[in-house]
Formats: C-alpha cells, structure tokens, sequence
C-alpha cells in the first residue's frame, strides 16, 4: 500500500513554509526598521536595466508613431505651417504699417505745432481717377465748418485748397493740377512769382520769371499770402531747375512740390478767419 504524504511532499512542504516564514520577516524587519534600506537601495540600482529591457516595446511604439509618417500627414503638416506663416507674415506687415503710419502722424503733429492758425487734422478717403485732373477727397465736411478755398497741408507744405464741400467729405485740388495757381515767393530774397500747376506731381511751374531775377537751384519757394487764400510762409516747394530760354525775357523755373502728393494720407485744414461760402456741394 501505497503511503499518503510521501517524504517528498513533506519537504516541499515545508520548504514552502520556511520561505514564506522568510517573507513575512522581511517584510516586518522593512516596515519597522531601516535595516533593509542599504539593500533596497543596491536592488533599485540593479533593477534599472530591467526596466529599461520591459520599456524596449514602448520605445518602438513611441518610434514608429515619430517616424513612421505617411506621406499625405507630412503634405497637410506642412501645407499648415505655411498657411501659419503667412498669417504671422501678414500681421508683422500690418504692425510695419501701424507704425510707419504712427510715425508719419507724429511729423504731422509737429507740422501742425508751427501753424498759427487753427487746423483740423484730415484724412485721404479718395484720388480722383483721371490721370489729368489732380484731386483727392478727405473725409471732413460740412459739419466740420470745411469751407471752399480752405488750404489743405501735410507734414512738409501745402498740398492744395478745397473746391468742393458735401456734407461729411470735400473735395480738394492739388497744387501741381494744371489749372491751379497760388502766389508765391522765393524765401531766400522775397521775389515775388506764381506758381502754377504742370499736370505733374512732381513739378510746378514759377511763370513770367525774367531772365535777369536771382533765382537758383535749391532756392525755397513759399507762399505769399497774396490774395488771402493760402497763408503767408507755407513751404511750396524747391527750385529744381532753372531754364534761360535765349531770345525769351522770361525763364522757365522748374519747382518741385515739398509735400508728399501722392503719398501723404494724414492732411491738416486750415482755419483763416471766416469761412468762405461754399459755391457747390456733393450730394
């Protein structure tokens, strides 16, 4: 007959008893005394290649998902990033022209510092469309006592005077318009001339200018203040060149305009007085 506990089994037995026996001391000897924590310490330091073995499928998975990109994902990536850019582009171009703007404003402050009379600061909402007629519209009007003949300044001299007065715009004529004139006059000797307008942004026309007036390149030119339309002393413009015509008495005295024409957007009107009655209106 065979027996029931072989010795066998009863050394497994007991060995198994022994080893649990063995655990639960650690596990005392650590929880009530730092007897272990040399050996812990060792363990962990031992322990970190097998972490690092087990973390080996993540690192592949972490891999595959980095590089492993189709082509189409890396296409739309990149499509994008350049719609990114381009917005970041543009908004840096708008701040260049904010502050280009608040510069230009700040000169036309410090113009308006210089002007004895009362102005109103204006600005271009309008370039007449015909090559030939030199006309611009500004967005005061009426309700801002703008009145027909008011002169119309920048940061660098006078630009032209308003023909025309509606409501909430009026309507301005350059001084280079071929059918505009304003009296003037050379600052550095105070000869008196007309200035008159070429079809040209960047030329006047001094007129009847005899051959014998000392009159030279470089020469200021401002305005007179004859016939009270514009103010006295306003810059009109640089002479450019001076053109003795043999046989003429008179020469011809190229200008060119000190205001910025057809780049100023920010515009002073001047007040002088009483305002002249408009003689037309826009609708």
């Amino acid at each position: 007959m065979k027996p029931l506990f072989s010795k066998g089994s009863s050394s497994l037995s007991r060995l198994t008893l022994w080893i649990l026996l063995a655990t639960i001391t650690l596990v005392l000897i650590d929880v009530f005394t730092p007897w272990l924590a040399p050996l812990k310490a060792r363990l962990s330091t031992t322990a970190i290649p097998f972490y690092w073995i087990t973390n080996i499928p993540n690192r592949i998975s972490e891999w595959g998902q980095d590089n492993l990109v189709t082509r189409e994902q890396l296409i739309e990536e990149n499509e994008s990033l350049r719609q990114q850019l381009l917005i970041l582009q543009g908004r840096l171009q708008g701040m260049a022209s904010i502050t280009t703007e608040n510069v230009r404003l700040r000169e036309l402050m410090n113009s308006a510092e210089l002007v004895a009379e009362q102005v109103l600061v204006a600005e271009l909402i309008g370039v007449s469309s015909d090559p030939l007629v030199h006309k611009v519209i500004v967005n005061k009007g009426l309700v801002n006592n703008v009145y027909v003949g008011q002169p119309l300044l920048d940061a660098y001299g006078l630009m032209g005077q308003v023909v025309a007065v509606g409501p909430y715009s009026a309507e301005v004529m350059l001084i280079t318009d071929s059918t505009h004139a304003l009296p003037v006059e050379i600052n550095r000797n105070g000869i008196r001339a007309v200035a008159e307008g070429t079809g040209n942004l960047e030329e006047l026309m001094l007129r009847h200018v005899s051959n014998t007036l000392d009159v030279v390149e470089g020469d200021l030119i401002v305005s007179s203040g004859l016939g009270g339309r514009f103010p006295r002393g306003y810059p009109v413009g640089t002479v450019k060149r001076v053109i003795h015509n043999p046989g003429k008495p008179f020469a011809d005295v190229i200008v060119r305009p000190q205001a910025q024409l057809n780049r100023s957007r920010h515009v002073l009107l001047v007040f002088r007085g009483e305002a002249i009655t408009p003689t037309s209106a826009e609708p």
